[in-house]
C-alpha cells in the first residue's frame, strides 16, 4: 500500500490548488491535503500541524513579499520540506529560492507527470530542480552574463580529479548519491566523500549551488585528460 502523506498547498489561485490537489490525489493516494491562500494562514497551519510531510508554496500569494515569505516559513518550520511552485522561470530566482532553504522548485507550466515525479523526488528526500531552466538559464540576460553569475573557472575544474568530475557531471544531471554510486559502480559513502571534496574545491556551500554553477560546463573537455 502506498504511503499516505500530509501536504499543505499554499496558493491564492483556486484553479491551481485544484489542479495540484488532483496531481497529489492521483499520484499519492490516501494523502491528506490542506489548502490555504495566504502566508499568514500558511504559517498558522504549519504551527498547528508539525507532522506535515511537504509544503507547496506559491511565491506570489498575499503576504509573501517574494522570497521573504519562504524565509519566514523556513524559520517557523525548519524540518518541513518546502517546495516553491511558481510561474517564475528565471534561473536566478530558482537559485535564490534554494539558497533560502527550499528543497525544490516546480514551474506551474510543468506537465502533470513531471510534477508528480518532482513531488516524489522531494518526498524521497532529494532536491528537485527544473533541469530545462538550470541547463538553459532562462533569464533576460545574455549567455555571457549567465556564465558570470555562477562561474566555475577552468582552474577550479582542473583541480578536480577525474572521478570528482564524473560525480559532478552526474550531480548536474540531477542524480542522487545512490544513483551516482550505482552508475559509477562505487560505494555511496565514496560518492558522499567526493561530493564533500567537490563543494570544498569549488567554494560553494551546498550541492544545489554546485549543480547550478556546473550547469553550463562542457564536461567532455575536462574528461579528455
Amino acid at each position: 500500500m502506498e504511503p499516505a502523506y500530509k501536504i499543505l498547498i499554499a496558493d491564492d489561485h483556486p484553479l491551481f490548488r485544484e489542479a495540484i490537489s488532483s496531481v497529489i490525489s492521483s499520484g499519492f493516494g490516501g494523502s491528506e491535503i490542506i489548502e490555504t491562500a495566504d502566508l499568514d494562514s500558511a504559517l498558522e497551519i504549519t504551527r498547528e500541524n508539525d507532522d506535515l510531510d511537504l509544503i507547496l508554496l506559491d511565491l506570489n500569494m498575499p503576504g509573501m513579499h517574494g522570497l521573504n515569505g519562504l524565509i519566514s516559513l523556513r524559520n517557523e518550520a525548519p524540518t518541513i520540506p518546502v517546495v516553491i511552485v511558481s510561474a517564475e522561470e528565471d534561473k536566478q530566482v530558482v537559485l535564490q529560492a534554494i539558497t533560502y532553504g527550499a528543497c525544490g522548485f516546480i514551474t506551474k507550466s510543468s506537465p502533470r507527470a513531471q510534477m508528480t515525479e518532482a513531488i516524489q523526488q522531494i518526498l524521497n528526500g532529494n532536491v528537485y530542480l527544473p533541469s530545462d531552466i538550470i541547463r538553459t538559464g532562462k533569464e533576460s540576460n545574455s549567455r555571457r552574463s549567465r556564465h558570470e553569475d555562477n562561474p566555475i573557472s577552468p582552474e577550479l575544474l582542473n583541480s578536480l580529479t577525474r572521478r570528482q568530475l564524473l560525480v559532478l557531471e552526474r550531480m548536474s544531471k540531477g542524480e542522487s548519491n545512490k544513483q551516482i554510486a550505482y552508475n559509477l559502480n562505487i560505494a555511496e559513502t565514496t560518492v558522499k566523500a567526493h561530493v564533500s571534496a567537490i563543494l570544498r574545491k569549488l567554494g560553494v556551500h551546498n550541492r544545489v549551488q554546485a549543480i547550478l554553477s556546473a550547469s553550463d560546463v562542457d564536461f567532455s573537455q575536462y574528461l579528455k585528460r
